[in-house]
């Protein structure tokens, strides 16, 4: 078995960082009581300027005034380790999140979908980076091997157990996952890496150290097995991103709109299933939430898509007060039916097949703007078709030649202006529920070259009246 594992070095950090438009603006996350704050972490642009972890606010403030703040939350960190397990959920059905702050996930059985180990690693470094987190990834045959030598590489693959005893070997004893106190003791006996600690009898290590570090020792090099609890996804999803000031503008909601529809990507895309239905909750201070709704005909799962759906809603809505948190909720979320597609689209690029159309239509325009059309049995044409029919084509008789395009009300075709080109044919019908026609249809082309289908009533003269247009 081949275990990989992600470290994510500053979690809490990028997890503040990913909700700014700016991530290189000089951030620094606060710990401590009122009293004494302490800066808990810093981002490079903080550091840039003289902020370390470990400082008091008030030597920060001495060294430079042009950096920002946020809290240090120790629930938001364990919030975004499930976030990104949902997102790993879709490359293994083995995840784990026994570490903090670190994901491991099996992928020997998952290569021959998703291509070599090259492919796949950069594959989840490009999706990792748009997700706005920075991180250190390791391959090794055991989860406890991968975690170890995540503290010290970045990129490492180790094809075996040879392999995995060398580089082991050469880890410091402080680095190799002991407790503190162990690790201090092994360097106070002279044993400076793992090799050296491995020359010791087991029973000698037995007699000074706890059960516990034999049991390490074992399952970093494979000798035993970790028992891991496996990450299952939930069934909802539920984002909030807390504004830093007052919004009340469409323009300044796009930015943490782009990054929730993402984020809800990621995870549909984790768990294999698409979305139909999903509410944007725009914060008030002292006001109830405005609420978005977006409902899509099918589901889908494309960030791009869904980005622009939302914005579509979004930018229908009057901001009726200044917005201080923008959260997005689903719980609608179905199985995802790739749409079939040719090998050879023929499509022109800039294109967009009739699903996404339809969604960005309705969007814009509204639902009521957009309708499906469908068939019935009648052979009126004003009650041949039906709007809000099914959403799929309807299946066209090639018996009959009928327009696409029905007028409201029949226009008056003045006599010189277009010519016969087919007709009559005769339609007698609707004599059992009082709408009664008996009308004599003829093919039409106007002088700019339109074809048209026009009727007269039968035993009345008079002219043509044009009701409907062909494509």
């Amino acid at each position: 078995m081949r275990w990989v594992c992600v470290l994510f070095p500053q979690l809490a950090l990028d997890a503040v960082l990913r909700q700014r438009p700016d991530p290189d603006e000089p951030l620094a996350l606060l710990t401590g009581p009122a009293q004494r704050r302490v800066l808990q972490a810093v981002n490079l642009s903080a550091r840039a300027l003289g902020l370390r972890p470990g400082q008091t606010m008030t030597a920060a403030q001495a060294l430079s005034k042009g950096f920002v703040t946020a809290e240090y939350d120790a629930a938001e960190i364990e919030y975004w380790q499930q976030f990104l397990a949902a997102w790993a959920y879709r490359f293994s059905a083995q995840v784990s999140v026994h570490y903090p702050r670190t994901l491991l996930f099996e992928i020997e059985s998952s290569l021959g979908l998703f291509g070599s180990w090259p492919q796949l690693e950069a594959r989840l470094r490009t999706e990792l980076t748009d997700l706005g987190f920075r991180h250190r990834i390791v391959a090794a045959p055991n989860p406890v091997a991968a975690r170890v030598l995540a503290n010290a590489y970045d990129g490492l693959v180790v094809p075996d157990g040879a392999a995995l005893q060398q580089h082991l070997g050469r880890l410091p004893v402080d680095r190799i996952g002991l407790p503190q106190n162990v690790a201090i003791a092994l360097s106070r006996m002279g044993l400076r890496n793992l090799s050296q600690v491995q020359t010791l009898p087991r029973a000698s290590l037995a007699r000074r150290f706890p059960a516990d570090v034999l049991k390490h020792l074992d399952a970093l090099l494979g000798a035993r097995r970790l028992a891991l609890t496996f990450y299952l996804p939930p069934d909802r999803f539920d984002v909030r991103i807390e504004l830093n000031f007052d919004v009340q503008s469409h323009q300044a909601l796009l930015f943490p709109l782009k990054r929730l529809t993402a984020d809800l990507s990621a995870f549909l895309c984790g768990r294999d299933s698409g979305v139909q239905r999903f509410t944007l909750h725009l914060e008030h201070a002292g006001l109830p939430d405005s609420l978005i709704k977006v409902g899509l005909l099918s589901a889908e799962r494309d960030a791009a898509m869904l980005f622009e759906l939302a914005r579509g809603r979004l930018e229908q809505v009057q901001v009726a007060a200044p917005v201080r948190g923008f959260r997005l909720s689903a719980e609608d979320l179905p199985a995802f039916v790739p749409q079939r597609q040719e090998l050879f689209d023929d499509r022109p690029q800039q294109s967009l097949p009739w699903e996404q159309l339809r969604e960005r239509l309705r969007a814009r325009l509204g639902d009521e703007a957009v309708h499906g059309l469908g068939f019935q049995a009648d052979h009126r044409p004003e009650r041949s078709w039906l709007a809000n029919g099914e959403r799929h084509p309807c299946v066209a008789n090639p018996c009959v030649q009928r327009p696409g395009w029905l007028l409201r009300e029949p226009l008056a075709v003045h006599e010189g202006s277009a010519r016969i080109l087919m007709g009559p044919e005769r339609i007698e019908s609707g004599w059992w529920d009082g709408d009664d026609v008996r009308r004599d249809y003829y093919l039409i082309q106007t002088r700019s070259g339109q074809h048209g289908w026009a009727y007269r009533t039968v035993g009345e003269g008079g002219p043509l009246w044009l009701q409907g247009w062909f494509a």
